[in-house]
């Protein structure tokens, strides 16, 4: 291979591997080092921003959630200040997710499992 064509690759693989997504409030970004960031959308401030050693830890803390959560629930987690409602939206927002912000006042997520009760039945009926 020679030296162009490895450098192509190499960047085509860093571009693959660090990937930034924009939502309408969040924006997520994973970086080479297999960390996942959480930001603010258009926010340039660290303060904006949290740093997931990888997209599976922000998986595991969605999972520990209750079925209706706020940032008090999120605060648990050790998440402070603003970034506990940040991580809401993102969640809201991110397709990778099965929650909706349920009320903005106070910032609720809730999660869109299917439950038993939201099922429908179909009865078959035997001839």
């Amino acid at each position: 291979m020679s030296r162009d064509a490895a450098a192509d690759l190499q960047e085509a693989i860093g571009s693959a591997l660090t990937e930034k997504r924009e939502f309408f409030r969040t924006a997520g970004e994973y970086r080479q080092d297999g960390s996942y960031v959480v930001s603010r959308r258009g926010a340039d401030s660290t303060g904006n921003a949290k740093v997931f050693a990888s997209f599976e830890e922000l998986r595991r803390l969605y999972d520990r959630l209750p079925e209706t959560f706020t940032a008090e629930d999120v605060g648990r987690t050790g998440i402070t200040g603003s970034r506990r409602h940040m991580i809401i939206r993102h969640l809201g927002e991110h397709p990778a997710f099965d929650c909706r912000i349920a009320s903005r006042n106070p910032l609720t997520g809730e999660k869109q499992s299917e439950t038993v009760e939201s099922r429908k039945e179909v009865e078959i009926v035997a001839d």
